[in-house]
């Protein structure tokens, strides 16, 4: 075992970061009397929220009123409150705009915090990992802490910025003014076509004389990809002045090169579409806005950790750990690279489940807490109610589409069936790998791609339902790590899958045919 020096302080969990994501987790493992202590360099909770969006206006729901009464499915379309029991501090209490204020954030987080009496150390900056034989060693604060296991959940720790030659010329958004006044007048590029990218572009819209939005990529909207972190539907009037020949564009190029000119900037540009047309066009703005990645200077040689394609987000095992670092674990938006730009893991209403999920791998782990789940009866009626239930009630389905699936394992010498909840399918695939007959239940989205999303043509017949286009429950069933057979239940428009003939008869006749071989 590795020998602490004298003066050590060791916890069995240190969390780096008390956003959103180490909040949650801290409630979590303080919920289980786990030995956890959370790092925050900032004097209190959240605080990307205090500088970011820069317009102050988040893209996250929150729909206060619903034809629902249960708290449950009201999360579904509460994008922002963490999970706790009892549910005393609901996000709506703290705004009630569909699209609330980032400052409201910031307060609902801090009076989370102190509301729990969690175990959080402000003022502690991380200033190095080490892993080291039985866990970490962490400076941080002036003080030398060890660990059996670190998890990161800092959020982004600096900005993403591609190499383009004179790059150094554009303003970044973590710095550029948000006084559109700043702008009349003038013929602004701005770098990027996300969110932040259109945040800004619709800021300045009736100010600028124009706007070009320009990146190599397509625009990818949220109402195409189902992605909440894609171009969302109310910057509209954005593509409106695109459209309406404003000379406000979306435009798809390579940038080769920004060379300042005076006042004003010459950009060199290769259109992505255009059979290699290149053309230099003049800004007396230019603006960065390609969005963030994760800092990973603190990481002592030999426990910096592999980052996904792209470099800008660890590459994570079906656990949320570290593909080469051993203990080393990611929480919240760093923990996306596995469903990245497909479930809402980028975001609270998404990983708050993640979370709930990655204490009882910790602890299954480092405590010896077995991994709960529910005996049930394998037979069709049994197994039937599980899967409608769970579809028809859980938020953690319905927000982890695709991502988190449900577990159902078939024990014929205990005549029953395990369900596990929650887990993500990947590992749940690693995990039962051995077994012989288990299924997995998620929901899911249809699959073809259409020309225009908001006239597709339904096929409302249950042999017909793997058609379906909106999202909707489907059963996996695997002999080992094989896929052997999936069916499919109809969409629905209120999202109420207990229709005899659509849902409960198919799952029956599934079930019964195959609990049968």
């Amino acid at each position: 075992m590795t020998e602490l020096p004298p003066g050590t302080e060791h916890h069995r969990y240190l969390i780096i970061g008390a956003g959103p994501a180490g909040l949650q987790l801290s409630y979590y493992l303080q919920q289980a009397g786990s030995d956890y202590l959370t790092l925050e360099r900032a004097t209190g909770p959240g605080e990307f929220f205090r500088r970011f969006p820069r317009h102050r206006r988040l893209i996250s729901l929150n729909k206060v009123h619903s034809t629902s009464t249960d708290p449950e499915i009201r999360l579904r379309w509460d994008w922002n409150s963490l999970l706790h029991e009892p549910t005393e501090l609901p996000f709506s209490d703290y705004s009630r705009e569909y699209f609330p204020s980032a400052d409201d954030m910031v307060r609902y987080l801090g009076d989370f915090a102190r509301h729990h009496r969690l175990a959080i150390r402000y003022d502690t900056a991380v200033e190095r990992v080490e892993r080291v034989e039985d866990g970490f060693f962490v400076q941080a604060g002036g003080r030398l802490l060890h660990a059996d296991c670190v998890v990161v959940a800092a959020g982004w720790g600096r900005p993403n910025i591609p190499d383009v030659p004179g790059i150094e010329h554009a303003v970044g958004y973590e710095d550029m003014s948000t006084d559109a006044a700043d702008y009349a007048g003038r013929r602004v590029l701005i770098l990027g076509k996300g969110n932040s990218a259109f945040e800004t572009a619709s800021a300045i819209l009736g100010h600028a004389a124009m706007v070009h939005l320009a990146s190599p990529r397509p625009l990818r909207l949220a109402w195409n990809t189902k992605h909440p972190g894609d171009v969302r539907g109310h910057h509209g009037a954005v593509l409106d002045s695109y459209q309406f020949k404003t000379l406000h564009s979306v435009l798809d190029c390579v940038v080769d090169e920004i060379r300042p000119v005076g006042d004003r900037y010459e950009v060199h540009l290769t259109y992505t579409h255009a059979d290699g047309e290149t053309a230099v066009m003049e800004y007396e703005t230019v603006l960065r806005c390609t969005g963030f990645a994760m800092d990973t200077s603190v990481f002592a040689e030999g426990c910096r950790p592999r980052m996904a394609p792209g470099g800008r987000l660890p590459a994570t095992r079906p656990d949320w750990q570290s593909v080469d670092v051993d203990g080393l674990y990611f929480a919240g938006t760093l923990a996306q690279d596995r469903d990245f730009k497909k479930a809402s893991s980028a975001f609270i209403d998404g990983f708050r489940y993640n979370l709930r999920t990655l204490t009882a791998l910790l602890r299954e782990r480092y405590e010896g807490a077995p991994l709960p789940y529910e005996k049930v009866e394998a037979d069709p009626e049994a197994l039937t109610g599980v899967v409608l239930d769970r579809v028809n009630w859980s938020s953690a389905l319905w927000t982890q589409f695709e991502f988190l699936c449900d577990v159902l394992v078939v024990d014929p010498d205990a005549g029953g069936a395990r369900h596990y909840q929650d887990l993500p399918e990947d590992h749940a695939v690693a995990r039962f790998g051995g077994e012989r007959h288990y299924y997995t239940f998620s929901l899911r989205w249809g699959r073809d791609a259409y020309a225009d999303v908001f006239a597709i043509e339904r096929h409302p017949q249950p042999d017909r339902a793997a058609e379906s286009a909106f999202i909707h429950p489907v059963v996996r069933r695997y002999r080992g790590g094989e896929l052997v057979e999936e069916l499919h239940l109809l969409e629905d428009l209120l999202a109420e899958w207990r229709r005899p003939d659509r849902h409960v008869q198919p799952l029956l006749d599934f079930f019964a045919a195959d609990l049968g071989r």
